[in-house]
């Protein structure tokens, strides 16, 4: 599998881009940076999403690449989504008030964007991908992600703060060749990161002391904007790397 960071932030600034991940140029991991990193070309390939859940830095490019890809693709871009969060997406973004909807358009029958739910916890087919849901520690719905193309697996742990049942899972995975951690606010926000469900350098600490790690690499992402000097330093002691924007990994 072929891994590129579109987005590995938090938010945004002119040099940090929200979370986003493309995988064999086809299936998107979050929408947090389709739109401003994908040429026209590119982002028509996209024949799948996978959305972790329903805060705005992880679905806010939706809307906009469906008013770009209208008339230029045979088939839908189909948005996994879970029931929770596949409700948010209907109800608050495409309800034809803050965006058409463009699971309606141009007919129903043939839309730009399709909804698939899942169960929160199942394992579904996703084109050549088996992915399994995994749902992890968050204000809302929230899931982590283990895809496998039947020779390596992939995971991505969501927005999360400390959780058991994604190591469980991680720990039964075979071939898992890397780990996409979320870790959002320093040490010193531990009590922020707790009330909103993310990760900080020490209790990523803690974390990984869960984990059979196997030899996968464990890269970090969702680094808030105003905070990265700072977590790269709390950081520096694990063993971990930092995603950066425009990086691309194979697997």
């Amino acid at each position: 599998m072929k891994l590129q960071v579109l987005g590995c932030h938090g938010g945004e600034l002119p040099t940090c881009r929200s979370t986003c991940f493309l995988v064999d140029d086809v299936l998107a991991l979050d929408a947090g940076a389709l739109t401003g990193t994908l040429s026209l070309d590119q982002l028509c390939k996209v024949d799948d999403i996978l959305v972790g859940h329903s805060h705005f830095d992880h679905v806010k490019d939706l809307p906009l690449l469906a008013d770009l890809v209208i008339g230029r693709r045979d088939k839908p871009v189909t948005i996994h989504a879970s029931r929770e969060c596949a409700k948010a997406l209907r109800e608050n973004m495409f309800n034809n008030a803050l965006w058409p909807d463009f699971t309606r358009i141009p007919t129903r029958h043939k839309p730009v964007l399709a909804i698939k739910t899942f169960r929160a916890g199942s394992t579904f087919q996703v084109g050549p991908y088996t992915v399994k849901s995994v749902p992890v520690s968050h204000p809302v719905e929230s899931c982590a992600f283990i895809i496998s193309d039947g020779k390596s697996s992939l995971a991505m742990s969501g927005d999360t703060g400390p959780t058991d049942k994604l190591w469980k899972a991680l720990n039964a995975t075979k071939n898992l060749k890397a780990l996409l951690l979320e870790t959002s606010f320093p040490n010193s926000l531990q009590a922020l990161a707790d009330i909103s469900g993310h990760l900080t350098p020490a209790t990523v600490g803690s974390e990984l002391r869960k984990f059979d790690r196997n030899g996968a690499q464990v890269m970090l992402y969702h680094l808030k904007p105003a905070f990265v000097t700072q977590l790269k330093k709390e950081l520096a002691p694990l063993p971990v790397n930092v995603l950066e924007l425009g990086e691309t990994f194979q697997f």
